[in-house]
């Protein structure tokens, strides 16, 4: 019987794991589909505290296990295929191995995958101008022309974000309007460096070692022309990677786990969520590291009153 494990091993779960063992908690961390979790498939990152100069993604992430293991931390390289959860615990956790791991308390920091075209050019581009996170990457596309892909408010939102850096914002929707809220839509259309291509599909993203240019149709008459630009950004939505706990977790219609008030506990006791897994706003690596600390002090807290 393990005291605390820790689903997902990106900054919300490695923080988690930091925190719960320091508290000689011995956490287990099964790392999921995507060890370290998104941050590794970022080349630079310039907006996480403490790191004057860009540090790599994958580095960041390697330097949070590290620390996480110094103090006594277990990670399993392994996915979670079922789980079986009870209020109160014990939780079982089912990983593809077949291994069957129980534990007194969990914590979910599953996180989210970003929505993607799925074009053969958009996979050989990622991270060489090609990104799904304006507020991660836009600040690398000054004075160059940038394309967002979307419709939705978040799609509105990062073409905003981008007019700080980019000298031109081109927005590609597939229909003739928005599906954002009025305001976003409103605010997005009267920037004048944002420019709408309605009616539109991508159909590829031209270049060889980065972006170059991106193509599109018309879904009107099938024309299809190339946009000039150097970034790439699809705002589709995110999808939360929380399906295995559908049965026993309150989520919203999205799929983000349900919190209770400002705490990480969701609606079975001694199950706590931290990360994208439950935050559609911020989706940063600052925010997801401040719920794993938030989740570990909240598991550790439950777990000592119920020792009592």
């Amino acid at each position: 019987m393990e005291n605390i494990v820790i689903v997902g091993s990106g900054a919300a779960g490695l923080t988690a794991a930091i925190y719960a063992s320091r508290a000689n908690l011995e956490p287990v961390v099964v790392s999921g589909v995507l060890p370290g979790g998104l941050l590794t498939q970022t080349s630079d990152v310039e907006n996480y505290p403490g790191f004057p100069a860009a540090v790599n993604g994958f580095e960041l992430m390697m330097k949070f296990e590290q620390q996480a293991k110094n103090f006594g931390t277990k990670v399993i390289n392994d996915i979670v295929t079922g789980a079986e959860l009870k209020d109160g615990g014990p939780h079982k956790i089912t990983l593809k191995s077949g291994e069957v791991l129980e534990t007194k308390a969990l914590i979910i920091a599953t996180g989210a995958s970003p929505r993607w075209l799925g074009l053969e050019s958009e996979e050989k581009l990622k991270n060489k101008g090609v990104s799904a996170c304006a507020t991660c990457d836009g600040a690398f596309f000054r004075e160059v022309p940038v394309v967002v892909v979307g419709g939705g408010d978040t799609a509105m939102e990062e073409a905003i974000f981008l007019t700080k850096f980019a000298s031109k914002v081109y927005v590609v929707h597939r229909r003739d309007e928005l599906r954002a809220s009025k305001i976003m839509g409103e605010r997005a259309q009267k920037n004048p460096k944002i420019e709408f291509l309605w009616s539109h599909v991508v159909t590829e993203i031209i270049g060889e070692e980065e972006v170059e240019g991106v193509k599109v149709k018309s879904l009107k008459d099938d024309a299809e022309k190339v946009i000039e630009a150097k970034g790439f950004f699809a705002a589709l939505g995110h999808i939360p990677n929380n399906q295995v706990f559908n049965d026993f977790i309150n989520m919203d219609k999205a799929g983000y786990i349900k919190l209770d008030d400002s705490s990480s506990k969701t609606n079975i006791e001694g199950v706590f969520a931290a990360g994208d897994c439950a935050d559609h706003v911020y989706r940063q690596a600052i925010t997801a590291a401040g719920m794993g600390c938030r989740a570990a002090i909240d598991a550790e807290r439950w777990l000592e009153a119920k020792a009592h």
